[in-house]
């Protein structure tokens, strides 16, 4: 399944603002900056992303589909994160769509009011079939630190 949701300009706009909060070090309600290098060219590719913690784990969850930045760090498979002047290195392992729906439903619990819209009308309370029948839509990525190697 190749499902993606075009932003509107009001997603632009509300990104741009989220973005430009999390780079001044204000995480509103988790937000970070994903940067991930670009599949073709190399460069940092950046974007404004929730970051979800469940049962000890964090997550990185696509409400609108396969974008840009699924694809680059399906390639990648690493990137940072960042909130103002944190950096922090991740490496992204993508689960399968059996691993989701628990992941989905916090996150639809945790930003329902922001991305519910994407979810084609399931929320937090959607039985589990539901949830398991989108979940091919809505890639996501375990993310774990990286530690760095100094020299």
């Amino acid at each position: 399944m190749s499902r993606y949701v075009e932003p509107t300009r009001m997603d632009h706009l509300f990104n741009r603002m989220v973005a430009g909060l999390t780079r001044l070090g204000i995480s509103l309600m988790g937000s970070r900056i994903l940067y991930v290098r670009g599949r073709s060219s190399g460069e940092w590719r950046t974007t404004p992303v929730n970051l979800l913690t469940l049962d000890g784990s964090r997550y990185l969850v696509a409400p609108r589909g396969i974008t840009q930045w699924v694809r680059n760090l399906r390639v990648a498979g690493d990137g940072e994160l960042r909130v103002g002047r944190r950096v922090e290195a991740f490496t992204a392992t993508e689960l399968s769509d059996d691993e989701k729906p628990a992941v989905l439903r916090a996150y639809l619990k945790r930003w329902g009011w922001e991305v519910g819209r994407f979810f084609e009308g399931l929320d937090a309370s959607a039985s589990e079939e539901q949830v398991q029948a989108v979940a091919p839509g809505f890639p996501v990525f375990r993310i774990d630190r990286q530690e760095r190697l100094a020299g």
